[in-house]
């Protein structure tokens, strides 16, 4: 890489859940655990688990779609769909079944978090290179605060930390907003097409999509917006710093 393309500072949002630490695959252990028991409730009625996981992910992308990412959504996803198959299929409804399915659904809150491969080289790399890097996740502020400080990730973000209950093309220009940076010099990198990618290119900026084998529902919809500036598509973390090299080499090379 040339010193004058090192040179050319650059702006990321970095998203966190699945895309700096791993996070549906313990909503997905999760959801086995409640598929068991459901399974095991219902089974004289003829429910089968699909139609259980059906009935529970429509009310969890309900919830979320009404109240953003508030840790209460994914239990009452749960005990909802509980709830919603005792009246259909006229079984007895149990106090004590719904308070076993609730912790279950908190339970995920719990969990200590992992890095995504590559997370620390990643980071390491796109600090040295000299961008500033921000975060900027959903959720409830006690508990991504809690997985930022298990990961040291203030290492790497210091006080360039947003925390939305909505991640929201709004939010997003708000945050762009205080910032005051170039659009083509700034990024959001999320695995989210919903949150992270349709967002970015509303307001004008750059934008990677690392894409997941096993996704939420919740995140996957259609782009139709023309990009302004750079949209790549990777599957895996460590291909960030690549790509915003390969789009800094590119601008300069149009500009020369």
């Amino acid at each position: 890489m040339s010193q004058s393309t090192q040179s050319v500072k650059q702006t990321l949002l970095f998203d966190l859940d699945d895309t700096l630490i791993h996070c549906n695959k313990y909503f997905d252990i999760v959801i086995a655990e409640y598929l068991k028991l459901m399974s095991r409730w219902f089974d004289a009625y003829r429910v089968e688990q699909q139609e259980i996981l059906t009935i529970q992910s429509r009310f969890d992308l309900e919830g979320v779609s009404a109240n953003g990412f508030v840790s209460t959504h994914f239990p009452q996803s749960l005990v909802k769909c509980y709830t919603f198959l005792c009246e259909q299929t006229g079984r007895t409804y149990s106090q004590d079944e719904y308070e076993i399915l609730w912790k279950l659904g908190l339970s995920v809150y719990e969990i200590e978090v992992e890095p995504y491969p590559g997370m620390l080289d990643t980071l390491n790399r796109l600090r040295d290179e000299g961008h500033e890097l921000h975060l900027y996740t959903g959720g409830e502020t006690v508990i991504q605060q809690r997985k930022i400080e298990q990961m040291k990730l203030s290492t790497y973000f210091d006080d360039r930390i947003f925390i939305r209950q909505h991640k929201t093309t709004e939010a997003l220009s708000s945050i762009l907003n205080q910032l005051e940076t170039d659009p083509l010099q700034t990024w959001m990198i999320g695995n989210s097409l919903r949150t992270d990618v349709i967002p970015a290119l509303t307001n004008g900026i750059n934008s990677v999509y690392l894409k997941q084998n096993n996704e939420w529902a919740y995140n996957l919809v259609e782009v139709t917006i023309e990009p302004k500036g750079a949209f790549y598509t990777i599957d895996r973390l460590t291909a960030v710093p690549d790509v915003i090299q390969q789009w800094c080499a590119q601008r300069e090379a149009r500009v020369l």
